[in-house]
């Protein structure tokens, strides 16, 4: 957890404001649900509509971090239950 935490920190502190202008930026969004946002240093954020959840920011080169790691950790749990059973 305190490792999602630091991948969110950000070099500027943007103001809310800022923030949902980025958020509600169609040009931020590509073919309407990929986040990239060079500016952003976000990686995870909610979606366009929020009740939907949260998306990832494809523009922050640690997206590409977490998304190994997910990969990863999903291998581990597959080889494991493999493993038992």
């Amino acid at each position: 957890m305190a490792f999602l935490v630091f991948l969110n920190v950000m070099e500027e502190n943007p103001t809310k404001e800022t923030l949902d202008e980025w958020h509600n930026d169609p040009s931020n969004w590509k073919w309407g649900i990929f986040y990239y946002n060079k500016k952003d240093r976000r990686v995870f954020l909610s979606k366009r509509l929020s009740f939907l959840g949260f998306t990832m920011n494809f523009a922050n080169p640690n997206t590409l971090l977490v998304l190994i790691g997910f990969m990863l950790a999903l291998e581990v749990i597959t080889e494991f239950l493999h493993f038992i059973y």
